[in-house]
């Protein structure tokens, strides 16, 4: 199973000017009832953006964090900190209930998978669910496909995602690619396909998936973005656009030679940045500042440097190995310079302030990134008068015990958003845990 967990590692409305032309039963036991109530919180499909306040979220510095909502209160309930045998014992008692089809309502499974969903968040239980997935992921499939009710589908497409998290499989992914792509295209709840979209980010990553079909998977998701949604049935959806976006980005962390990718992913993207929806541009934007990251590569000990000085990141060559530009990202570089500018700076009065902030922060990271594609998020340019040198990216990530992760990268950024998708406020447990997180993330991992 490492093996194939190091497989897998190394390797609203939204409308662009092209769519301008054109929504219980009680519980037996204290326990259960516990799970219940914690697991009903409102979680949302996809997290907030990455500018809310640290007061919401504690975990990030210099003012960068997510807005959690309710799951960080669910996660602090007395049942997190119960005996193991109490909620392992819940656990046991709720995938039997996921499997045992048969004796079980259209509520009571709704009920089950939201408390699954829970204690796997909560608490990092590998080995009580390792023996159970022959049986667990066809049953939390079946619920997909039935689409009883939009809560227990999205109920169900969570419980995968955050399943395949905990035991990376690559059975997973071939049970459930069929149908996750058949929710994303057909359902007819929002909901359904955006939480389907998500989840199929996460089993592609996770699920020893070939770099060919991970391509393909971010060539479906790209489709949904070049089209606004129209290609699956969710024209201008916000929530889907995004989460195709997000999880593009999220999956090409993992591939090493984007430049074949480059060009029509950049034009979709590109496209996005006229969005009326600042989550939709700030996600694109995003996506843009990776490419860009991608297109400089370090020097190979047996090659000789370019003979264009501009080629070269002198700067980020001083304390580190010698950063070279492989291949340009856009060939309109000078309108895209500029459209950026004019995002990092935007001041219309049909904009909330809070979108403003939230785009003028933003922009500035990602038109930073654009024009010196080595420097990460939230790069300070200040100069350290011990050093001499910039200051670099301030964006560190707090951990338990006094430590820090520093996010000095697109693509450190965008796996720690797409983790946080899924794992939401449990994210520190598992981080702490389970060996899948600290593979995505760990400290000192070289650049991809």
């Amino acid at each position: 199973m490492h093996d194939l967990r190091r497989q897998a590692l190394e390797s609203g409305k939204t409308v662009s000017r092209k769519a301008r032309s054109k929504q219980a039963s009680a519980a037996s036991s204290r326990a259960s009832s516990r799970a219940n109530s914690a697991a009903n919180s409102r979680v949302p499909s996809r997290a907030a953006s990455r500018q809310a306040s640290d007061e919401e979220d504690g975990n990030l510095s210099d003012g960068t964090a997510w807005s959690t909502n309710s799951i960080d209160d669910v996660l602090a309930s007395d049942d997190v900190d119960s005996p193991s045998d109490v909620w392992r014992t819940e656990l046991g008692d709720r995938m039997e209930q996921i499997i045992d089809r048969k004796r079980s309502s259209n509520q009571g499974r709704e009920e089950s998978l939201r408390a699954y969903v829970h204690l796997l968040t909560a608490h990092y239980a590998k080995e009580d669910i390792e023996n159970k997935i022959g049986e667990l992921v066809p049953a939390i499939l079946k619920s997909v496909k039935s689409e009883t009710s939009e809560k227990e589908t999205a109920s169900a497409l969570k419980a995968l995602a955050i399943t395949v998290i905990t035991e990376p499989s690559e059975d997973i992914y071939e049970m459930a690619l069929h149908q996750l792509k058949r929710t994303i295209s057909d359902s007819e709840s929002m909901l359904a396909k955006t939480a389907a979209i998500h989840a199929l980010g996460t089993v592609t990553f996770y699920g020893g998936t070939s770099v060919e079909e991970t391509q393909e998977i971010m060539d479906f998701f790209l489709e949904i973005v070049e089209s606004d949604g129209h290609s699956i049935g969710a024209g201008d959806e916000v929530d889907v656009v995004t989460a195709s976006i997000e999880e593009w980005g999220f999956l090409a962390t993992q591939i090493e030679d984007m430049e074949d990718a480059t060009e029509p992913a950049m034009e979709a993207f590109v496209e996005q940045l006229d969005s009326s929806d600042a989550t939709v541009q700030i996600a694109a934007g995003e996506n843009i500042a990776l490419l860009y990251e991608k297109s400089y590569t370090e020097l190979e000990e047996d090659e000789d440097p370019p003979s264009d000085v501009e080629d070269i990141d002198e700067e980020e060559s001083i304390s580190g190995p010698k950063m070279v530009k492989r291949y340009n990202v856009y060939r309109q570089e000078w309108q895209l310079k500029h459209t950026l500018e004019e995002l990092a700076k935007v001041s219309s009065r049909t904009i909330s302030k809070k979108d403003k902030k939230t785009l003028h922060s933003n922009f500035r990271d990602i038109l930073n990134s654009v024009e010196n594609p080595t420097r990460g998020p939230r790069y300070q340019k200040a100069v350290d008068k011990e050093t001499g040198r910039h200051y670099g990216s301030r964006m560190t990530f707090r951990i338990h015990h006094g430590g820090e992760m520093k996010i000095d990268r697109w693509w450190k950024l965008h796996r720690l958003q797409g983790l946080r998708r899924i794992l939401q406020g449990g994210f520190i447990v598992h981080y702490e845990h389970n060996e899948v997180i600290l593979d995505s993330l760990p400290y000192g991992l070289p650049i991809i």
